[in-house]
């Protein structure tokens, strides 16, 4: 086996003690580096690309069309975390492969329970039967973890069923990434990720001072977190923002309100370096 793993630095070191298999990492959405990685191992009987859907930090959306080509021209499995994606992305919220119109071309797809689908753990892998029976075999965290609550199910099940029936949701989703990206931007801010991504990372650079403004903006009833190295890269502090279906155009003037309220009062609107 030979396994890539999609990081900016590189692969987890449980790769190397729970699996006989190498490993190496390519630049993050860069399709020329995982070409050539891929060109070194083409010899290799199993290959398998492993990628982030939705960057958390970033909030970058993967190249699925490019990377599933990739795997095609290679002879390599793809891999597809969607745990940012899962309920966000797509008609009936079945992440970015549903996005691309990949949906049955990844060969694995995995994903959780919580954050879009509002449980508080648990999660799920889906691939082709084979690969299932074996990660029930050999997944040491799935046999060495106790059964998902039957409540969490529960509500899981309830919450896939209101994706299904409600696609209104995602499109107001989107409707309020767009609305809070470029109230933003208008307003001076440098926004990271993609432009349809409801992760929303406001780039500070400073670390003191991404989490000054966030306590600044809990007093004002916005709660967010600010982010800082080692987290991210030195110098690329920032607040993420998560946008949701629930909020109204009203509270996300309110947070924009309150962002640039809190910058002018520090002095960082007019900033070369902001």
């Amino acid at each position: 086996f030979f396994f890539f793993f999609l990081m900016i630095r590189r692969p987890p070191r449980s790769t190397h003690c729970i699996s006989s298999a190498a490993s190496d990492v390519y630049k993050r959405q860069d399709m020329s580096d995982l070409e050539k990685k891929l060109i070194k191992v083409k010899d290799c009987k199993v290959k398998l690309i492993v990628t982030d859907a939705i960057f958390s930090m970033d909030g970058d959306i993967t190249p699925l069309p490019q990377i599933l080509q990739l795997a095609k021209d290679y002879e390599a499995l793809v891999m597809l975390d969607e745990a940012h994606s899962t309920g966000v992305f797509g008609k009936t919220g079945r992440g970015i492969a549903e996005h691309f119109g990949a949906l049955g071309k990844v060969d694995i797809i995995t994903s959780t329970f919580g954050k879009a689908l509002g449980g508080s753990n648990g999660g799920f892998i889906a691939a082709r039967r084979e690969i299932v029976n074996l990660l029930r075999v050999k997944a040491r965290p799935y046999l060495f973890s106790n059964s998902v609550a039957p409540a969490i199910i529960g509500g899981t099940l309830a919450a896939i069923k209101i994706l299904e029936d409600t696609p209104e949701l995602a499109e107001k989703l989107h409707r309020n990434t767009k609305y809070f990206r470029k109230k933003m931007q208008d307003a001076g801010f440098k926004l990271l990720g993609d432009k349809e991504s409801p992760i929303c990372p406001v780039l500070l650079r400073n670390s003191k001072l991404a989490t000054e403004i966030a306590d600044e903006l809990m007093k004002l009833g916005i709660y967010v977190i600010g982010f800082s190295f080692p987290v991210v890269p030195k110098d690329m502090a920032r607040i993420r923002i998560q946008l949701s279906a629930a909020h109204s155009f009203d509270q996300i003037d309110q947070c924009v309100a309150a962002f640039t309220k809190i910058a002018r009062q520090k002095g960082i609107l007019s900033s070369t370096k902001f």
